[in-house]
């Protein structure tokens, strides 16, 4: 979104912007479009909604455009070798990593996963093979302490809009240069799975805090009590020794240990949780209104 509003700011001609199609969400399950779609239509900007990147009929629309630069930022699909010989400039993309490392579709999640604490966006050259194109330009961003992949993400995106425009002016002026990707040293963030959001009490607390912080605020890590999934969104490790966890997991230990974060019951957070939780007794729940993520 920031990568759009600052190409419109600074007055660069965008012929069509590209979104997924609309799609049935929430309790009703009603039909919503993506955030970058209704943003470009309160700019007044034309929307292509193609089911598939590589529809003929989307390819063709695309090549009636006629752009001189296309600009890929999370768009969640490959695009074929169709669609990346239209554009006379080339095919950016702009990638939440410090490419080679954590090429894929979930690189910010598995930067804090792994503790981090840098990563950065890389403008590159977009090439068949996922997130393997040249690279013309890279920032750094520090992962803080507290960061989640809500606050890392939106810090991102604001660095990702400042690349794209030195980018531009770059080419413009001529200096623009591009460095081959060192393939052997590149490293990989797959998609997300249900399962990569389970916290594992067997791995150290660090461990546990970070796989939090990496699924904050969406998906939500979770654990169960006593068949019951919880979802936790923040988390300080202990300092004292405390019981295996994977035990109080199961309802079968007494998990006498200060617990500190936000607890939800499958739904946003709401309100610090600080407390005890012993045998027979369920994790603290969070007491307030409710409280919305933006998306």
């Amino acid at each position: 979104m920031p990568a759009l509003e600052r190409l419109h700011h600074e007055g660069y001609p965008i012929l069509a912007v590209v979104s997924q199609p609309p799609k049935p969400a929430g309790r009703g399950m009603r039909v919503h479009k993506t955030p970058v779609h209704e943003r470009a239509e309160t700019l007044n900007l034309p929307v292509l909604t193609p089911q598939r990147a590589r529809d003929p009929e989307f390819i063709e629309q695309a090549r009636s455009l006629a752009p001189d630069l296309i600009v890929l930022a999370s768009y969640g699909k490959i695009l074929p070798q169709s669609l990346l010989e239209i554009a006379s400039l080339g095919n950016w993309n702009l990638h939440a990593s410090l490419l080679p490392k954590y090429r894929g579709a979930s690189p910010i999640q598995y930067a804090i996963l792994n503790g981090e604490t840098e990563t950065g966006v890389t403008l590159m050259e977009m090439v068949r093979e996922m997130d393997a194109g040249d690279i013309y330009l890279q920032v750094v961003e520090p992962i803080l302490p507290d960061d989640d992949y809500g606050t890392l993400e939106a810090r991102l995106a604001q660095r990702a809009a400042e690349l794209l425009i030195e980018g531009l002016q770059r080419l413009q002026a001529g200096t623009l240069t591009r460095t081959p990707q060192n393939h052997a040293a590149a490293t990989y963030a797959p998609l997300i799975t249900k399962e990569d959001c389970h916290i594992r009490w067997d791995e150290p607390a660090v461990r546990c805090r970070n796989r939090i912080r990496a699924f904050s605020p969406k998906p939500g890590a979770y654990a169960f009590w006593r068949g019951k999934m919880l979802k936790i969104w923040r988390a300080e490790v202990a300092l004292t020794p405390v019981p295996s966890p994977t035990a109080w997991e199961r309802g079968v230990a007494s998990p006498r240990a200060h617990a500190v974060g936000e607890v939800s019951e499958g739904t946003p957070p709401l309100a610090h949780a600080v407390g005890e939780v012993s045998e027979g007794t369920p994790p603290p729940r969070p007491r307030g209104g409710r409280g919305g993520q933006g998306g």
